[in-house]
């Protein structure tokens, strides 16, 4: 029945597309065209209230994807309740995409009762909303999507060629938003608690997408409806996926006694290499992120990963993959394995504000390393962490404490942390493990991604979390207080100095922390062939350095500090304009 529905109304958004368009009459848009408003630019950020306490319980998606003519057309029914009363949805869409009928709990709205005039959509409701009840809203609409310049980067469509000459169509939003395609609540706490995808593409061509696969429905002219079930996904998370892939599938057969289905959707002139990835890449990596964290959250649908003509996006259970199968010093697939990363973290713990994303991918840089140590040993774990350390540029602090739009946090020109939330965040998760020891560590990680420290296949549920949350859960595991340590290290850009002086036979050590925040770091001295740990109780602390001795301050690296290696060689690139 939900089917039926969502393609009549699929039907009456394709009518809104010109013949002429479906016919590819009309010049294709160009990278970054037609261009979006500076509403559809922002994704999450501070929401008007009567949108912030929307929440969206299922989303019916029906999609037609016309590759020719580049254009999109669209029905999507969406079941909402609200937190507080309210007399009119907001909800998010791009004004390229023109909305041509609307419906309240079945009854259509007249023409002209709704407007979306900078890119949120606002629908009058005949009665009030009252907190806690539902509602129904379906809206067909159809346009050009705007065109991504150079995604993942920056967001939009991607309309390309395989190698045959055949179309190739993927989708990247999480800069700009999910509006960039769809009617939706473009912040993360909009996610929907399950999707319905019908994604309708020309004969020949395949579309896999997120969640499970319901079943394919081919139409009397040879174009076919790929239904997909998806619980949870995040509102980025949901992508479009054409071409005419071929399969290469198993059961993967997990540590903690349950299987699921594994799947790679790769063009087809790609075998070979894909087969590789398949074999070399896939079930290794899910086993290294079990052992460690914790079981695959989405056990129920799948894992799955596509070819995309994009470098590639964390896409729940669809991961989308166009790395080019290039081969890696580290000895595996560094973009394979990120992606896979934020099943974890960023679709299994979502961050509630991109103010706390280095949740995402602070966790998904520092897993990389890991891995290298797990195939490896310390040698590469080492190896790895200095590149991430290197790539550290303290502009920003990792959280402002504030509600913040995606853009204001993964841009470095508009104040955000930019790659810091990578490389610095990965860096303090080093030193966090270090400080309190591995099981402490493991266990406050687990308790972030699953609410417990017990986590099985089917005793748990997507969460959303926060830094105040992470700092509550490390303070809960260890029993001690280490607010000081976050409020260093992620509350401010500049990096914490350890200052060293030698006075007679004593090698006294203090911290000297940004605003003087109290910064009591233990650090551990080599002397000679012997380690010691200094408690560095009040930030500072002294050590017996026999005449003659050799000394090694933080000897295995542990610690994310001030380097005035690196801040030379920092300058000097800039100087040289490189």
């Amino acid at each position: 029945m939900r089917g039926r529905i969502g393609t009549a109304w699929l039907a009456a958004a394709v009518l809104a597309v010109p013949a002429a368009a479906q016919e590819a009459e009309v010049p294709a848009p160009r990278p970054g065209e037609p261009p979006i408003s500076a509403q559809t630019q922002r994704s999450g950020g501070v929401r008007p209230a009567e949108q912030a306490g929307l929440r969206l319980k299922h989303a019916d998606l029906a999609l037609e994807l016309f590759p020719d003519a580049q254009r999109i057309a669209g029905a999507a029914t969406l079941r909402l309740t609200s937190e507080r009363p309210v007399s009119r949805l907001l909800i998010d869409l791009d004004t390229n995409l023109p909305v041509s009928a609307v419906s309240i709990d079945g009854r259509p709205l007249a023409a002209g009762s709704w407007s979306n005039a900078e890119g949120q959509l606002s629908i009058p409701l005949r009665r009030p909303l009252a907190s806690g009840r539902e509602v129904t809203a379906r809206i067909a609409y159809a346009g050009t999507p705007h065109v991504a310049v150079r995604a993942p980067w920056d967001d939009g469509i991607v309309w390309a060629r395989t190698p045959s000459g055949a179309p190739w169509v993927g989708t990247t939003s999480e800069g700009f938003g999910c509006d960039l395609y769809w009617p939706c609540l473009d912040f993360p706490r909009g996610e929907a608690e399950a999707v319905d995808l019908h994604i309708t593409v020309p004969e020949g061509l395949k579309a896999p997408a997120n969640g499970t696969l319901q079943g394919v429905e081919t139409l009397a002219d040879g174009r076919t409806t790929w239904h997909w079930r998806s619980r949870s996904p995040n509102p980025y998370s949901l992508a479009l996926n054409v071409a005419p892939y071929a399969e290469i599938g198993a059961e993967y057969h997990s540590r903690f006694g349950n299987s699921f289905p594994i799947r790679f959707w790769h063009l087809p002139e790609h075998a070979a290499q894909a087969r590789r990835l398949f074999d070399a890449e896939f079930a290794p990596t899910i086993d290294f992120f079990e052992a460690v964290v914790g079981p695959y959250p989405w056990s129920d649908e799948k894992l799955g990963v596509v070819e995309t003509p994009y470098l590639g996006m964390e896409h729940q259970t669809i991961n989308a993959y166009g790395n080019g199968y290039r081969a890696t010093p580290h000895g595996f697939d560094d973009l394979f394995q990120h992606e896979l990363a934020h099943e974890w973290f960023g679709n299994q713990v979502t961050a509630a504000n991109w103010d706390d994303y280095w949740i995402h991918e602070g966790y998904a840089a520092y897993m990389q390393p890991l891995y290298g140590r797990w195939r490896e040993g310390d040698a590469r774990y080492a190896v790895m962490m200095d590149e991430l350390r290197r790539g550290i540029a303290n502009r920003a602090p990792i959280v402002s404490g504030e509600v913040r739009t995606e853009e204001e946090v993964y841009r470095e020109e508009t104040g955000g942390p930019g790659g810091d939330i990578y490389s610095k965040a990965a860096w303090v998760l080093h030193t966090l493990r270090h400080t309190i020891g591995d099981n402490a560590f493991w266990e406050a990680t687990r308790r972030l991604v699953y609410g417990r420290p017990d986590p099985q296949p089917g005793n748990f549920a997507p969460r959303f979390g926060s830094t105040e949350d992470y700092v509550a859960i490390v303070d809960q595991v260890t029993g001690t207080d280490y607010g000081w340590f976050f409020d260093v290290y992620l509350r401010q850009a500049e990096l914490p100095e350890l200052i060293s002086e030698r006075r007679g036979d004593r090698l006294l050590l203090k911290w000297r922390a940004p605003a003087n925040l109290p910064f009591p770091l233990p650090v551990e001295v080599q002397i000679d062939d012997r380690i010691e740990r200094l408690a560095m109780t009040g930030g500072s602390g002294s050590i017996a350095v026999p005449e003659g001795a050799h000394v090694v301050i933080d000897p295995h690296a542990k610690l994310l500090r001030h380097s005035p290696a690196l801040e030379r060689l920092r300058q000097q690139r800039q100087a040289g304009g490189q």
